[in-house]
């Protein structure tokens, strides 16, 4: 039971950082930090919809799983949670433009 649920949020999280791997350098080089190291988020924002993929595939097996097993009452927030944080990342990544167009108006 419990490796699923790890699984699930490891994915979330995951899909959460790919997510905001374009996002997160340019807040911080609002806070003040360099921006030498940018080029390595490149590779990532590469394969990002393949990660975000992989995670939702990942929560909606683990969905499933617990349902299955007849313990989704049981872990319906713990489920609910690695879902809330999957549509996060998407809702980062579809709206990535904006988020980057507000940010360097900030500067």
């Amino acid at each position: 039971m419990q490796k699923y649920l790890s699984v699930s949020y490891l994915g979330s999280l995951s899909a959460l950082g790919v997510a905001t791997c374009c996002v997160l350098p340019m807040t911080m080089m609002l806070l003040g930090l360099g921006g030498s190291w940018l080029a390595i988020f490149g590779k990532i924002a590469a394969a990002s919809y393949y990660v975000l993929a992989i995670s939702t595939a990942l929560v909606a097996i683990s969905w499933l799983i617990s349902y299955q097993r007849g313990s989704l009452t049981k872990l319906k927030w713990w489920l609910s949670g690695t879902t809330a944080i999957t549509a996060l990342a998407w809702v980062v990544v579809y709206n990535e433009a904006r988020i980057n167009d507000y940010l360097i108006m900030q500067m």
